[in-house]
């Protein structure tokens, strides 16, 4: 299994090694490898969107063709997963500061998104979370998004303070946080098996 890691902004690395200890933990030999190029993502069975600056990730994927590979292997079905920007860029729709912005969006999870959710002045903080499917998990959130409105097709995993901060749809995982900053990697090991579950 090839997982493909963005790798314009944000914490790749980081997800690169999460995503290697959920490979060897269900046991599946794969490689992941963090791109910045066309040509990588499509030839890749998952893909991962890690957070950054939403703005500076979704002109760079899309005049880079980097969105076009991933909305490729959404409609194969393969895992696509978008944590803190990421889950920014997978939504269908934003808020203000995201039309202002003129950020293009990648329209894969049905779900209007709100930048910076819980404020700036408490610009990163833990929490644990009850995680649909995972459990009690310890998540990073930093500068966060939310979730406001999900359609139909939408499964919500997980809330905090009434947001949605977790989200799936058929294959595709959003998350307002980071599971990647901890050692746990249990979201990492659902999402690589969520091509199997869609």
């Amino acid at each position: 299994m090839k997982v493909a890691v963005v790798g314009v902004q944000g914490d790749v690395e980081e997800h690169v090694l999460a995503t290697k200890r959920a490979l060897k933990r269900l046991g599946i030999d794969g490689e992941v490898v963090a791109t910045r190029r066309r040509g990588v993502v499509s030839r890749s069975d998952a893909v991962i969107l890690p957070g950054g600056e939403s703005t500076t990730i979704s002109k760079l994927i899309f005049s880079d063709g980097i969105a076009d590979e991933i909305l490729q292997l959404a409609e194969e079905g393969k895992p696509v997963m978008g944590t803190c920007a990421g889950l920014i860029l997978l939504s269908k729709y934003g808020d203000e500061q995201v039309e202002k912005t003129n950020t293009k969006l990648l329209g894969l999870l049905d779900a209007k998104v709100k930048r910076n959710a819980f404020g700036r002045q408490r610009e990163s903080f833990q929490v644990p979370l009850d995680v649909k499917y995972v459990g009690k998990f310890d998540a990073v959130f930093i500068r966060a998004p939310a979730i406001t409105e999900v359609g139909k097709d939408v499964e919500v995993l997980a809330t905090f303070e009434n947001l949605i901060v977790a989200a799936r749809q058929k294959n595709v995982l959003g998350l307002a946080f980071h599971p990647e900053l901890t050692d746990d990697t249990r979201i990492h090991e659902f999402f690589l098996k969520l091509g199997e579950t869609s």
